[in-house]
């Protein structure tokens, strides 16, 4: 069933004033800022979204100067506010939004909130968790896995994958059996950090997948380490292991 409501423009100033009161709040908890995280704040405003991704959807362009792994640890709350927006092409059912123009195939299971914007295809027996959003033309192939990422438009995820907290670009393809690992299990320490600029960054976080750029293409069975960054037009061989924290491999986006 559709909603009966005319289509709307999403409330940009209402996202803008949520979320400025939000990050507000979270980087002046009890007035504790340390010289660690103010450089670590001044390291991350080197690493933006668009520099990665040409054309951010335009329901995320209020927040494409997070840093990604803020992005997504909050993209769960970010598409709940979202998805009451959305106009009546839209069916919306329990907190999941799908675009009436999308093929879903038999046995997909999703969990909300999830947004699935014009002529996407999910494949038969994916799975969606925690907060996922896949742009306009996004394929995903059956039997993936896709937890707290951002999947822009025209990206294809073939089958057997799995993505995990993490943001991908336009007109990336990932082969079968290619992974966005997104936790350290075997690691005692779990807090993960990237490598940018040379530099290595603390995300604060024990969740965070990868960062694609455009137009980036990931072999069958490659496996992306957590806290990946891939600028675009990045290739990564089949069975090739991405690891650039522990390989201290410095990423430049010019």
């Amino acid at each position: 069933m559709y909603l009966n409501t005319p289509t709307r423009d999403i409330n940009q100033n209402q996202i803008i004033e949520w979320w400025s009161l939000k990050t507000k709040s979270i980087r002046t908890l009890m007035g504790q800022v340390t010289t660690h995280s103010i450089n670590s704040f001044q390291m991350e405003q080197k690493l933006t979204l668009k520099d990665f991704i040409s054309n951010i959807p335009e329901v995320f362009k209020t927040f494409q100067n997070l840093a990604p792994w803020e992005l997504t640890t909050d993209l769960k709350e970010i598409i709940e506010r979202i998805i009451p927006e959305l106009g009546s092409e839209f069916k919306v059912e329990n907190g999941v939004a799908i675009h009436k123009s999308v093929t879903v195939e038999k046995g997909v299971t999703i969990k909300g909130p999830f947004i699935a914007m014009e002529h996407c295809h999910i494949g038969a027996n994916s799975y969606f968790r925690e907060g996922v959003f896949l742009g306009k033309s996004v394929k995903i192939g059956p039997c993936t896995e896709v937890k707290s990422s951002l999947i822009c438009s025209r990206t294809a995820i073939a089958h057997l994958n799995y993505i995990g907290n993490s943001i991908i670009g336009q007109n990336v393809n990932f082969e079968a059996g290619s992974i966005a690992a997104n936790h350290y299990n075997e690691r005692e320490n779990k807090r993960i950090w990237i490598t940018y600029h040379g530099e290595s960054i603390d995300t604060g976080v024990e969740k965070f997948g990868a960062l694609v750029g455009d137009d980036s293409k990931i072999g069958a069975n490659g496996v992306l380490s957590p806290g990946t960054i891939l600028t675009k037009n990045s290739i990564v061989e089949r069975l090739e292991l991405v690891d650039q924290q522990s390989k201290n491999i410095k990423i430049d986006p010019n």
